[in-house]
């Protein structure tokens, strides 16, 4: 009932997952299942909340956690597994990191592999307790499935706002359900946050619409922003692939190389959760050709900013990311963004 209509697809084995940390959850999962809230192995839980407040949720990513905290309000308190520049795809689950899971009473999730090697735990423990995928909830032809990935959608939803937005009711009606008392409270924040992320979607295409028609080119470290591209009219393209675990080769370096001369591009982009290496011999190879090119700023991709700030929100992480964009690539922006909380554009860094 709780979980994603894609949950039990087959996930991504990962050989690096160690001896330990699958003891470790088979013996937490075995003391559990003593318990007699757990449902019978093979089945999905569906249980409906009878403790006290707040409800115990755990999320994996920061985008999520965010979700479920707006939402949520004083009735559920979230602790968040990845924090403030943590890449999910290549964060291996500690022994406390399980615990945690199997000691919350609900969990959410990104899903589409985003948390790859948290894939395994997520999937034993959806049959315990409501453990929802948010963006496997929302339908399949707001998605993207690029050709390099195997088959599988893209997980990075959140860089579109429009379509992450599809995640607030996934996220209220998950709640509703699990706690049916407190079901109106949560509908109600869910359309007031609905409200500030069409206004913020909005804000995003008329900013990028003031960047010249030739300058709109987003290159960053990995593939994270193609649903960026979509929502805004950007060409986007990242040095790796979808995952951070694979490795930018010559030719690809020398592809981009090519594109920032003939285009004249200006700017590229590094990103907080991921190594600027890539980046670097990006410029590198630009001002070898004579075409200098500049680190427009630090976007965030798999990972909000730190936790208290605006730009450790989603609303600031998207503020930021849309802001910084439209600015360095010679766009008319206020730098203070959307909702006048940005400290302002930092000075891009000269090659």
């Amino acid at each position: 009932m709780f979980s994603s209509r894609r949950l039990h697809r087959p996930l991504l084995r990962n050989p690096h997952v160690t001896v330990v940390g699958i003891a470790v959850l088979v013996s937490s999962i075995v003391l559990l299942g003593c318990q007699p809230s757990a449902t019978p192995s093979g089945s999905e839980a569906t249980q409906t909340y009878s403790g006290t407040y707040p409800i115990q949720a755990v999320a994996t990513v920061g985008m999520v956690a965010d979700l479920v905290r707006t939402i949520g309000g004083p009735q559920v308190n979230v602790q968040q597994i990845c924090g403030s520049g943590v890449d999910p795809h290549l964060y291996k689950p500690t022994r406390d990191d399980v615990q945690l899971i199997l000691s919350a009473d609900v969990v959410f999730y990104c899903g589409l592999l985003l948390e790859g090697k948290m894939g395994d735990t997520l999937q034993k423990v959806s049959k315990m307790k409501p453990c929802i995928a948010v963006a496997e909830q929302i339908d399949d032809e707001l998605l993207l499935k690029p050709t390099e990935f195997e088959g599988h959608y893209d997980p990075h939803v959140w860089n579109d706002v429009s379509a992450w937005s599809k995640c607030v009711d996934a996220v209220a009606q998950s709640l509703s359900k699990f706690d049916p008392g407190n079901k109106n409270l949560y509908e109600e924040r869910a359309k007031a946050y609905e409200k500030t992320l069409t206004e913020l979607h909005a804000y995003g295409k008329r900013v990028i619409a003031t960047v010249p028609e030739k300058n709109r080119v987003l290159i960053t470290s990995h593939d994270a922003f193609n649903y960026f591209g979509r929502a805004y009219e950007l060409d986007v393209m990242g040095i790796q692939g979808l995952s951070t675990e694979s490795e930018a080769g010559l030719q690809r370096i020398n592809e981009l190389v090519d594109l920032l001369v003939d285009r004249d591009v200006k700017a590229v982009f590094i990103e907080s959760s991921v190594s600027r290496k890539n980046i670097d011999a990006l410029i590198e190879g630009s001002l070898s050709r004579g075409h200098a090119v500049k680190i427009g700023g630090e976007l965030f991709s798999d990972a909000m900013g730190q936790a208290g700030t605006y730009e450790g929100t989603y609303v600031g992480m998207l503020d930021h990311n849309i802001t910084l964009v439209a600015g360095a690539l010679g766009g008319d922006v206020d730098p203070k963004g959307f909702s006048g909380k940005l400290a302002g554009t930092a000075e891009t860094e000269q090659p």
